[in-house]
This record gives structure tokens, C-alpha cells and sequence, in this order.
């Protein structure tokens, strides 16, 4: 009994937020917070944006989108890959020679942005009401 105790903050949370993790977790909490850093980054954000809520996308449908060279955008390419947000898919073309190469956004890439820093942004105004409100009542007084 002790041990489950000194499992569980007075919230109801685990002390170690690793503990949080089931115990056959796909991915450890490192790697959670590494996907999570990865998207910190605008380039990354737009990139993963991009993937989301448009679809599989080329590299040079990528740079279009989102205007930037094709090292830079490669690099950070990369970076999503290997935190495991995006994948990359290498095709054939209907009357090309060789393989095209395409990205689409991961389970993970897509709930880490939805549930993300998009809800964050869809709840601004939810956020603005509650802190006008908070203010509208200092304001009565």
C-alpha cells in the first residue's frame, strides 16, 4: 500500500510523470517530449501543418508551400523523421524512370499537432472569454 502511495501525487497524478506510460508504451517519455520540441520549431510547425492537413506532399511541393530553400527544408524534413512525426515514402511515377519521394505526416505527427499547438490556437478566443470575463468583474466591483 505504501508503494502505491508514494506512486500518487494528491492530484491523482503519478510523482514521476514517466509513470504516466503504460507499461508496454510504444514510445518513452523522451521521445514524447522530443516530438513535442520538434514541433517548437516554426519551420517544423509549418512543415508538419502542411502534411496534416494537406496530405502527402513532395519535397518540391513542400518548398512551394512554405517558401524556403531546399537545404533548409531537408534538414528539418529530417529532424520530423527521425522524432518519428513524419515519414518518408519513395514511389513511382506513371511514366517516370525511377522513384519520387514523398512525405506524409505519422499518427503521431498529426495528433501532436491537433491536439497541440492547433488547439492551443483554436482556443484563443475560448482563453480571451475567460480572461475577459475575469476582467469584466474586477471592472463591476
Amino acid at each position: 500500500m505504501d508503494s502505491d502511495q508514494s506512486q500518487v501525487s494528491g492530484g491523482g497524478l503519478p510523482k514521476d510523470p514517466e509513470d504516466l506510460l503504460p507499461a508496454d508504451s510504444v514510445l518513452t517519455l523522451d521521445e514524447y517530449l522530443a516530438m513535442h520540441a520538434s514541433v517548437g520549431h516554426r519551420t517544423r510547425y509549418e512543415i508538419l501543418y502542411r502534411l496534416v492537413h494537406g496530405g502527402e506532399m513532395s519535397p518540391t511541393e513542400l518548398e512551394a508551400a512554405i517558401d524556403v530553400d531546399d537545404s533548409t527544408l531537408h534538414y528539418h524534413l529530417n529532424e520530423l523523421v527521425d522524432v518519428g512525426l513524419v515519414e518518408k515514402r519513395k514511389r513511382t511515377e506513371r511514366g517516370q524512370d525511377g522513384f519520387s519521394t514523398y512525405y506524409r505526416a505519422t499518427v503521431f505527427g498529426e495528433v501532436t499537432l491537433t491536439e497541440g499547438v492547433d488547439e492551443l490556437i483554436r482556443g484563443e478566443q475560448e482563453f480571451g472569454a475567460i480572461y475577459d470575463s475575469s476582467s469584466g468583474s474586477a471592472d463591476d466591483e
